[in-house]
């Protein structure tokens, strides 16, 4: 049976021509309602969207034939990737194709807060000639911070090396290795802030990226600072920005995006020495080309062949590897994402060791799985079949060991983090052959299963911490559900972990962290 698949939203005919030139039938339709889109999805074998398309629950539970979406740019936030997850529907981005085009809209706007170039010339073609008015400045010999210094920050500090502006980045990846082939000092958050005359940020939007640029952070800065924003909205608290430039502390920001979109309103809007423009970071010919033509072939590649690539819901194995291996990727990403969220410092590698029946596997998908995991903290568009590729881009060394030794478990993966401050590592196995099961962490025996919410404690082993922590979260409202502990020895370091049918939220972690005894304090979630 030939293969069908539906481009919905206006894309480069070149993705069309692809299909068909590989022997698959395709429909342009750009602009279905979505009842419509609901009433045709069951005629097809992929999805190829942009950003107008909502693919929603709803239509997915419609797509009783589907296997594949793609989508032609970055961001999934219009798919709902669960939902298709469950379906078994494979979710595909282009998380490279733009990456050119959104450093140069960062610099272009970096030149447009510097000569007040839209004021300009809403001045001038007013019949106004203010020419004392706009007093500009020069990028040459300013210092650029870049929060977030992955494939479109490092392009953008190539280019400004160019203007000859000195760049100074912070990136929790960033290894010194990586920092000086990109000509870039490595700098805390602390010290960005103090010394950079431009901030550029290209950082995804996690928890831990949120509102970075914060009203304590923001006054932080150098007096007369300017700022730009073409990565994602809500990095920037937007109203403490407007504060800030009307009390000149912000000279100038420019932003490509916001908190809500559609940006109809903002209450940066008509602010002196703001500029903003409708999230155009990839609204270039050759930027629409490119994720066409990557979207239309992995999609071909997929349907024809098997392959998979840049998946966000399914790692790069082949069919007849996918049942064996998925409980092993499973245990490994979540082994990932328990070191991710600690803290591992400057990271310099991952290791991934397999032990007992794993080490007769594949383990090229276990450990892109374990580095999915590591780097979920940091990125919202990391998955596992790019996460090879984000290590290598950051001089992050990937280790793979097969161990033929016995093992106190049939079978096991232990992950490791090495970083300026040591290595951490964790370990776990799989209960029933199916269900990850946490056995090690921190060099401590300790058995846990992963849970949607969990709370990690080092602390020093002292009669009555137990009854303290749980009147401590008991008197905030937060359940227990299960307690796992484990100890070095009697009277040393030990570790608690807990599962909690209830959001730790920072005031009671800090509550936690400031019980006597305890060394570190860390709300987890898987």
């Amino acid at each position: 049976m030939t293969h069908r698949v539906l481009i919905a939203d206006r894309m480069s005919p070149r993705a069309a021509e692809i299909f068909r030139a590989r022997g698959i039938a395709v429909d342009e339709r750009p602009g279905l309602t979505r009842e419509e889109l609901k009433g045709i999805i069951a005629e097809y074998d992929g999805l190829a969207v942009r950003s107008a398309t909502k693919v929603t629950a709803d239509v997915l539970e419609a797509a009783t034939r589907l296997k594949v979406i793609g989508r032609a740019g970055i961001g999934v936030d219009n798919i709902d990737v669960a939902a298709a997850s469950a379906r078994g529907i494979v979710v595909m981005n282009t998380p490279f194709g733009n990456a050119i085009t959104t450093a140069e809209h960062a610099i272009a706007l970096m030149f447009a807060l510097a000569r007040q170039l839209p004021e300009a010339d809403r001045s001038t073609q007013a019949g106004k000639w203010e020419k004392n008015r706009f007093m500009g400045v020069e990028l040459a010999a300013k210092t650029l911070g870049l929060i977030g210094c992955g494939n479109i920050g490092s392009i953008v500090a190539d280019r400004a090396h160019g203007l000859k502006m000195k760049v100074i980045a912070y990136d929790p990846f960033l290894t010194p290795e990586r920092a000086q082939t990109l000509g870039v000092e490595k700098v805390t958050l602390e010290e960005l802030l103090a010394r950079a005359d431009f901030i550029s940020l290209h950082a995804p939007l996690t928890d831990s990226t949120r509102n970075i640029l914060s009203r304590e952070n923001l006054l932080k800065t150098k007096r007369g600072v300017r700022i730009v924003n073409c990565a994602r909205g809500g990095l920037i608290d937007e109203v403490a920005l407007k504060e800030l430039l009307d009390s000149g502390h912000v000279a100038g920001a420019a932003l490509d995006v916001f908190a809500e979109e559609p940006a109809y309103a903002s209450p940066l809007f008509g602010t002196p020495g703001f500029i903003a423009t409708p999230h155009l970071g990839a609204s270039t010919e050759e930027a629409q080309v490119n994720v066409a033509i990557q979207v239309a072939e992995q999609m071909a590649d997929f349907l024809l062949l098997g392959a998979v690539s840049n998946a966000l819901n399914m790692p790069s194995v082949t069919a007849e590897e996918a049942p064996r291996l998925r409980p092993y990727m499973a245990l490994a990403e979540k082994l990932g994402q328990l070191l991710g969220q600690l803290e591992t410092g400057d990271l310099r590698g991952i290791t991934v060791e397999a032990e007992g029946a794993a080490a007769l596997l594949n383990i090229k998908p276990i450990t892109a799985a374990a580095l999915a995991g590591v780097m979920r903290a940091f990125s919202d568009t990391v998955n596992m079949v790019n996460a090879p590729h984000l290590a290598r881009e950051r001089d992050i060394d990937v280790a793979e060991v097969r161990h033929e030794r016995d093992t106190d478990y049939q079978t096991l993966i232990r992950v490791t983090a090495r970083t300026g401050s040591g290595d951490h590592s964790v370990a776990g196995t799989l209960f029933g052959h199916a269900t990850p099961r946490l056995v090690e962490m921190l060099g401590i025996k300790v058995e846990a299963d992963f849970a949607p919410r969990m709370l990690f404690i080092a602390n020093e082993d002292k009669p009555g911490f137990i009854g303290r922590l749980g009147t401590t979260l008991g008197d905030a409202g937060v359940n227990i559900g299960t307690f796992h502990l484990g100890r070095r020895h009697a009277g040393g370091e030990a570790i608690l972990l807990l599962s909690v049918d209830q959001p730790i939220p920072p005031a009671l972690l800090a509550r936690v962290a400031a019980l006597p005894g305890v060394r570190t304090a860390r709300a987890l979630g898987f």
